[in-house]
């Protein structure tokens, strides 16, 4: 098996679909990173992550939103299309298993707290007053 992690930001927000009576969520993921060229000039370097979440627990959907940062977690693909130039072009895509809100986007009021910050997906969506609960009851 291999596994792919990702962490980015939202470039657009998510579409949700049913596909032959199943739910799934696309969304497409991008990660940034300062790298140096040959010269020796600082750039960002961007790769984009087509992401693809088959999921009943849509509940997320509305929270995955242009500016977003996420962390996601799945399987790899590498798909190839036709272009309109008629060359050959290369996407990687993500079959997510596991969705985690990073945080609240970039262009929202200081102050405004994003209560499913950190909320996971994995297996359950809590209720939003669930999350903002402390967690006073820890088994040590």
């Amino acid at each position: 098996m291999i596994k792919l992690q990702v962490i980015g930001n939202l470039g657009k927000d998510c579409i949700t679909n049913s596909v032959s009576g199943k739910n799934v969520i696309n969304f497409s993921v991008a990660h940034t990173e300062k790298v140096r060229d040959q010269q020796g000039n600082q750039k960002d370097k961007t790769i984009w992550v087509d992401c693809a979440y088959w999921t009943e627990r849509t509940g997320i959907a509305p929270y995955l939103k242009k500016g977003t940062q996420v962390y996601v977690e799945g399987t790899p693909d590498i798909r190839t299309y036709p272009k309109t130039d008629g060359t050959t072009g290369v996407s990687l895509t993500l079959r997510v298993f596991s969705v985690q809100l990073l945080g609240s986007r970039p262009n929202e009021a200081a102050g405004h707290e994003n209560t499913y910050a950190g909320a996971s997906t994995t297996n359950e969506i809590g209720t939003a007053a669930a999350m903002s609960e402390p967690a006073d009851d820890l088994p040590f």
